[in-house]
């Protein structure tokens, strides 16, 4: 799954990064600790062309009452998004990418204690992650929600956590955004090993409250 990310991009170099408008109400960077619930940058087609926008990360399915009605959504499983009642229509036409300096995945220690790592791309570049959204309405309440598609992990995760986002490689973000006809169904796959990279991080970040350059940083030696 992915429950905690990092983005640090600039709002300008996001939007030069997919030839993307950006809007007006992006959410503040960087931020070490983005949690469910909060606004995230992600990038959709619209109008225009590409538009980098502010999403709720917590899909909102059409028929909650309110957000908060039913189970909070954060992740899609790729494997059942095609048939899923509250994902299946935003599989095919509502698809977005969501940037990140990297997630947060958790292991157990040998006690239980939960021990957090941070994934990043092995090469320094932004994760680019896959996304559905829709636009859920009440009366005046207008929400963009979103949520991160996951398949298993790769072998560079996997003594982590069993699951992962679908990271989406930059000459595959037109497939995923639906601008170069079909093939999104493809891109649904585990990252090829070595393309990504774990190191151990500061227990600090499971508080969700934690904020900071430092959760980000390996742990020295013998912490």
């Amino acid at each position: 799954m992915c429950g905690r990310f990092a983005v640090t991009l600039p709002d300008d170099a996001m939007a030069r990064l997919f030839a993307a408008r950006p809007a007006n109400d992006l959410p503040p960077v960087p931020n070490y600790n983005v949690c469910p619930t909060m606004p995230v940058h992600a990038v959709s087609l619209g109008e225009g062309g590409r538009h980098l926008g502010a999403m709720r990360w917590g899909f909102v399915p059409h028929w909650y009452d309110t957000p908060d009605d039913g189970p909070l959504l954060i992740n899609a499983r790729a494997e059942t998004i095609a048939e899923k009642p509250a994902f299946r229509s935003a599989c095919r036409n509502r698809r977005c990418l969501i940037p990140a300096a990297g997630f947060y995945e958790w292991s157990r220690g040998a006690d239980g204690t939960k021990l957090p790592w941070f994934v990043r791309a092995a090469d320094g570049a932004p994760l680019v992650f896959a996304g559905v959204w829709q636009v859920w309405e009440r009366g005046d309440q207008r929400i963009a929600s979103c949520a991160i598609v996951t398949t298993e992990s790769s072998p560079d995760v996997a003594h982590i956590h069993h699951r992962m986002p679908v990271i989406v490689a930059p000459e595959h973000w037109g497939f995923w955004l639906g601008e170069e006809g079909r093939g999104a169904a493809r891109l649904m796959h585990p990252a090829p090993e070595g393309a990504v990279t774990a190191h151990r991080v500061s227990r600090a970040v499971n508080s969700n409250r934690a904020q900071g350059p430092e959760l980000i940083e390996p742990l020295e030696d013998g912490e």
